[in-house]
């Protein structure tokens, strides 16, 4: 499986975990160091990303697009 196979796969399972209206999360790691935190709320069907960098404060950007996700995922876990 590819890694990008991989990511959407875990997004939908966060999607399907998800009960009622209680979000739920998901970190996505590169050798044991945290790059991204996932909630997905089912309320408005969005993901939040929530990404770490090096000594900044994390940065938040809303999608509504399973896809579009994925690949900002991708290219930070790259």
């Amino acid at each position: 499986m590819s890694q990008l196979q991989g990511i959407l796969t875990r997004l939908k399972n966060l999607q399907e975990q998800a009960n009622g209206s209680e979000p739920s999360q998901r970190f996505f790691e590169v050798n044991g160091e945290r790059k991204c935190q996932v909630t997905y709320h089912p309320k408005t069907e969005t993901f939040e990303l929530e990404v770490y960098q090096d000594k900044e404060k994390p940065k938040r950007y809303q999608f509504d697009n399973i896809d579009m996700i994925t690949i900002e995922i991708f290219d930070l876990i790259q």
